[in-house]
C-alpha cells in the first residue's frame, strides 16, 4: 500500500510539536491538514457558529445546564435538537466532518478524536501519539508559542489536562495511552524532522490484509 492511501491522525502533548509535525508531513507528502481548520469546516458543515465550536474545541463539560443555557445560540438545527446538549452536537458535527473530509482521500488529522471518529469505517489509518518530556515541552512552549514561563508548567498541565478529559469523555479510549495508538514517538529524541521521517516509514510499512 502506498503511504498517499493512508489517513493519519495525531494526538500529542502540548509543546511537543505534534501540530507542526503533522503540518510538514502533510506538506511532505502533498495531502490537506487539519488541526484549527476543523473549527471552520465543521461550523460549515453543520451550520452551528464558528465561535460556539471555538468554546468547546477539545474542552469537555459534563454540565447538563450550561448545555442548555448555550443551546441557543447553535444554528441550523431543528427543535427537536433541543433534547441533545450542545457540547455532543458539537462532538457529533466535529465526528461528521471528519468521515467527511477522509472521503476525499488521504490526510492528516491533529486532535479532535480523529483516530476514534474514524476507527469503524473502511479507511486504512495510521494513529499517532507523540510525546516529549516535560522540559522539552516547556522549551518549546516559551521560545515559539511565547508562553510566560512563570505559568509556563501551569498552562501546559491545563491543555494537556483538557485534551485528556476531552479524549476520554466522548471516546472508549484512553488518551496517551500506547495500547490505543499504532506509533508513539518522543520528538524529543528524533525532532521534527525525524518524527516526521518515522511517520512516514510507519506508513511504508502498512500493508493491507490479503
Amino acid at each position: 500500500m502506498s503511504a498517499n492511501n493512508i489517513i493519519v491522525t495525531i494526538d500529542r502533548q502540548y509543546g511537543s510539536g505534534g501540530h507542526i509535525i503533522g503540518m510538514k508531513l502533510a506538506e511532505d507528502l502533498r495531502i490537506p491538514f487539519y488541526d484549527n481548520e476543523l473549527i471552520k469546516e465543521s461550523s460549515k458543515s453543520s451550520g452551528i457558529r464558528e465561535e460556539i465550536f471555538e468554546s468547546f474545541d477539545e474542552k469537555p463539560t459534563s454540565s447538563f445546564l450550561y448545555s442548555l443555557v448555550m443551546d441557543p445560540l447553535s444554528l441550523g438545527y431543528t427543535n427537536h435538537s433541543f433534547e441533545m446538549p450542545i457540547n455532543y452536537k458539537i462532538f457529533l458535527a466535529s465526528v461528521d466532518t471528519i468521515k467527511q473530509l477522509a472521503e476525499k482521500g488521504p490526510c492528516v488529522f491533529v486532535g479532535r478524536c480523529a483516530d476514534y471518529a474514524l476507527q469503524e469505517t473502511e479507511y486504512t489509518c495510521l494513529n499517532v501519539f507523540i510525546k516529549a518530556p516535560l522540559e522539552s515541552r516547556i522549551k518549546r512552549a516559551e521560545e515559539v508559542y511565547g508562553v510566560d514561563p512563570a505559568k509556563c508548567r501551569e498552562f501546559i498541565a491545563k491543555i494537556d489536562k483538557e485534551r485528556s478529559n476531552y479524549y476520554n469523555y466522548y471516546t472508549s479510549n484512553r488518551w496517551g495511552h500506547a495500547k490505543y495508538y499504532d506509533l508513539c514517538i518522543d520528538s524529543s529524541k528524533y525532532g521534527i524532522h525525524g518524527s516526521v521521517e518515522l511517520i512516514k516509514q510507519a506508513m511504508n510499512l502498512i500493508k493491507t490484509a490479503d
